[in-house]
């Protein structure tokens, strides 16, 4: 079964029947074992009416009691060892499930990091979240076909085959019985890809409203929008449930045909055996075995019908993986390097430009607009912004993320002790370059490492005013956070994520909305001791916050995503009315 820390290999993106294919491909050895236990399980259930035919017509009729003796110890000790081949087979199966399912975690997990900053800008969260918690089971489930399914098919080979030995009107029965079954059940598999198809896509929907829900209850709330977001995921809940029924609707009535048509084939060649045994063309021995022939055939037709099933799921599963993989990260076409000194950057669609080593602020009265300028700046989409004279797309990708950082107000935080989730970015930047080195540091380089790491990183906390965050914690930096820090308030993450981009100590800081969750005392500390801290690197800051423009260099201000006016603070202040309303409007819902 494949390691945790072994590479998954390259999955087969072509579609979803050749992604199944690949599961199986990665895993050959335990996928032929599959089948062979589960055929030679199958065939020896058929073994068992052939010993009893032989009991009843060579001992029990002509009263041979060694010969039925005989028999019955045949007849116990292959159901004994049918039995040893049963768990076998159910332990290899779990075996190829088990490594389809980790196998297919790691694809995804590792497609979600190779996509980076792209990921939700390609796909919601809902369908990442879909997934990891139906899909990935859907299909490792499907893969079942490689043992039983085998199985069936060649234990009803092996029992036609014997049936043609004792009767051949019932042997042609049996041959042409599964391929009314399948023309049976065939058009309702069909029909419920289909439904599944939907349903998937309505429950990704439905998951994504509900990440949204849980992440904007607050704003909802004061916006006075919870009331038409909650009609709208009724509508979806209730569209979700109606798809839900006419799944279950197809469902069903697989389920019911995979037991019902089966029993009634068992029902139809006993009748024409019995009919058959009457006119003396078989012996009663002969009855016997045909009826426990026919009896085990149940099995394999039932697997038949049920692995129809899984396949059917698998596929619509295996297609959303395949979909996924198929997403390609930002494209990286640069091949230039990025300017030897720090060099000015510039946003020709905003105008904004940003002097080195200097501490810029743009403020707006829509957020957003901020932030898609720290996303052209920081090459988070295609633009024209320039780093010096050299076009930032055509900057290597690589130089560009080690050299700029944009710190988003919403990044996540991921669970962990609280040093390691203060060094990460650290680690990011500072390791860049650096991979290639296999052997250890002496016990001493180490350990004057690990005293510096502690210093660089109470610099970061005490710049981001998270002092009071550590100390209160049980054991400071090395207390476990939880997933996204939710043990945390909302004002501790965000100097959480500000100390964390601190610690970076990238060239270029670019950060979003740095201090919109912190209370007035708070954020004058924060604005006074980044400028502090930062002094003579370039950083960018998304604010209307007065007590950190006033800490400003520069201040860009946009309207519509544009320069409508450039100073500093209290310059703008007296001369751009706009300005000045915007600013005093933030000062105002400080003090409430």
């Amino acid at each position: 079964m494949i390691d945790a820390y072994e590479d998954p290999g390259e999955p087969d993106r072509r579609g979803g029947a050749r992604y199944l294919l690949w599961l199986v491909r990665c895993q050959p050895g335990r996928s032929l074992a599959g089948a062979v236990l589960g055929s030679v399980w199958m065939v020896l259930l058929a073994a068992t009416p052939y010993l009893l035919s032989r009991a009843i017509d060579d001992g029990l009729e002509p009263g041979d009691y060694p010969a039925l003796a005989g028999w019955t110890a045949a007849l116990f000790a292959v159901g004994s060892f049918n039995a040893w081949l049963s768990i076998m087979r159910h332990r290899t199966m779990t075996r190829v499930r088990m490594d389809a399912n980790f196998r297919t975690v790691k694809v995804v997990v590792g497609q979600a990091v190779r996509l980076g900053a792209a990921l939700p800008r390609q796909v919601g969260a809902g369908e990442v979240v879909t997934i990891g918690v139906g899909d990935v089971q859907t299909i490792s489930g499907s893969l079942t076909v490689v043992g039983p399914g085998v199985g069936a098919v060649v234990a009803y080979l092996v029992v036609a085959a014997v049936l043609l030995s004792v009767s051949p009107l019932i042997a042609a029965v049996v041959l042409l019985g599964i391929p009314v079954i399948v023309v049976i059940v065939g058009p309702l598999l069909t029909r419920l890809q289909g439904a599944e198809t939907e349903y998937r896509n309505r429950q990704g929907v439905l998951t994504a409203r509900i990440a949204d829900l849980a992440g904007g209850l607050r704003v909802l709330n004061g916006l006075g929008g919870k009331g038409l977001f909650a009609d709208a995921f009724h509508q979806d809940s209730q569209r979700l449930r109606r798809q839900g029924y006419r799944v279950g609707a197809v469902t069903s009535w697989v389920q019911a045909l995979g037991i019902g048509l089966p029993t009634l084939f068992l029902a139809v060649v006993t009748w024409l055996a019995a009919r058959l045994a009457a006119q003396g063309s078989i012996t009663i021995g002969q009855l016997v075995s045909v009826y426990g022939y026919v009896a085990v055939l149940v099995g394999p037709v039932a697997f038949w019908v049920e692995c129809g099933y899984q396949i059917s799921r698998g596929l619509v599963s295996a297609r959303r993986v395949v979909r996924f993989l198929q997403l390609e990260p930002l494209a990286d076409t640069g091949t230039r390097d990025a300017p030897a000194e720090p060099a000015v950057l510039h946003d020709p669609e905003s105008g904004v430009r940003v002097r080195p080593g200097r501490l810029t602020a743009l403020a707006g009265a829509r957020p957003a607009d901020a932030a898609t300028v720290v996303d052209r700046l920081g090459r988070y989409t295609p633009s024209r912004a320039t780093w010096g004279d050299i076009p930032l797309d055509e900057i290597e990708l690589r130089q560009v993320r080690r050299r700029i950082l944009v710190a988003d107000h919403e990044a996540d935080l991921f669970a962990g002790p609280l040093r390691d989730v203060l060094g990460a970015a650290d680690g990011a930047f500072r390791g860049a370059g650096n991979c290639a080195s296999n052997h250890k540091p002496p016990a001493d380089a180490r350990q004057q490492a690990e005293a510096l790491s502690d210093a660089h990183l109470a610099k970061a906390i005490h710049t981001a005013v998270a002092d009071d965050i550590v100390q209160g914690l049980p054991d400071n930096l090395d207390s476990a956070i939880d997933p996204q820090a939710r043990n945390l308030s909302g004002g501790q993450r965000q100097r959480i994520r500000l100390a964390r981009a601190l610690a970076a100590d990238p060239e270029v800081l670019l950060a979003v909305e740095p201090t919109s969750a912190l209370d007035a005392h708070t954020e004058a500390l924060v604005a006074h001791r980044l400028r502090a801290a930062r002094r003579g690197r370039t950083t960018v800051v998304t604010t209307t916050s007065p007590l950190v423009l006033d800490r400003a260099d520069t201040v860009h201000y946009l309207v519509d995503g544009k320069v409508a006016a450039t100073g500093a603070h209290r310059e703008l202040l007296d001369t751009e009315p706009g300005y000045r309303a915007l600013v005093a409007r933030d000062a105002e819902e400080t003090v409430r």
